[in-house]
């Protein structure tokens, strides 16, 4: 019987099988290098633009901060400019009522008594002086409450001093101050306003 040796081509196939797994392997791994890379140039891409999103939001926001800034500055602006234009309104609103208020306080002083001190706040009037009598400062209260410009005089102290010969008494006592015709003012503004134009034609 012939005998046939197959080492060598056994050892051929083997080889060529190696060779074969060599270069997949050396493919796979290319490959493999390929994807990682294309992988970490995209990660990286995506994380610069999220980068660039986030720089960006964070100047919007700076820029929307400082506008917001601006506003409370003007608001506060704003808010003191209307503060100081009330402020001369009601100035401009009071100067007649001053002048008026000092020529009732001479105009209803009875003789035989004078004023030391007078005082105005959120519209009373704070008078101390000195009478000869009660009787004058009764009479005194008389003549403020039959002033269009000063109404409601109340009593608060009323003190008999004797000084020399002269029986005198110290008084103190408040009284509100009004402004005539600011009432019907009121009332015809409210009644200027369209809506009681409106209710009017309705009528």
């Amino acid at each position: 019987m012939a005998h046939i040796n197959l080492l060598p081509w056994r050892d051929a196939e083997r080889k060529r099988k190696q060779q074969e797994f060599l270069t997949l392997a050396g493919f796979t791994a290319v490959l493999g290098a390929i994807v990682v890379f294309f992988a970490h140039v995209h990660v990286n891409g995506m994380i610069d633009y999220q980068k660039s999103r986030n720089t960006y939001l964070e100047n919007e926001i700076k820029l929307l901060e400082k506008k917001a800034e601006e506003i409370k500055e003007l608001e506060a602006t704003k808010k003191a400019l209307l503060d100081r234009m009330e402020i001369i309104q009601q100035l401009q609103a009071a100067r007649p009522g001053v002048v008026h208020l000092f020529d009732e306080m001479v105009t209803t002083l009875p003789e035989g008594m004078y004023l030391m001190s007078l005082t105005q706040k959120n519209g009373v009037v704070t008078v101390s002086g000195r009478a000869e009598s009660k009787a004058r400062v009764a009479t005194y209260m008389r003549n403020l409450d039959a002033s269009e410009w000063l109404k409601n005089p109340q009593l608060s102290v009323i003190e008999t001093k004797d000084d020399s010969a002269l029986r005198a008494s110290d008084f103190s006592l408040t009284v509100d101050q009004t402004q005539p015709g600011a009432e019907d003012e009121a009332t015809e503004a409210a009644t200027s306003t369209p809506q009681a134009a409106a209710a009017k034609r309705g009528k």
